[in-house]
């Protein structure tokens, strides 16, 4: 099993898409179900991401939730040697 920092730094992919109902935007990681946030710039956005990728990743590991392992990871076929 892999540290909280070994997954921190594995890189998950963050989709960000603008929030049309309340301003802003919203950020998540398809591989990590539930794991989004909002800033109200795209900037904060990112930033906030990366803080809730942390705490999410850490009660996860708390509770003994599989972690997935980025799409990039998992398909040996998207990698391009």
């Amino acid at each position: 099993m892999r540290t909280i920092d070994e997954y921190r730094k594995l890189p998950y992919k963050m989709e960000i898409i603008p929030d049309t109902e309340e301003g802003g935007y919203v950020a998540s990681f398809p591989d990590l179900p539930g794991c989004l946030t909002l800033g109200d710039t795209i900037e904060e956005a990112i930033k906030n991401a990366e803080d809730a990728k942390y705490a999410w990743i850490e009660a996860a590991m708390e509770d003994g939730v599989r972690i997935n392992e980025p799409d990039d990871l998992e398909d040996d076929s998207a990698y391009v040697g």
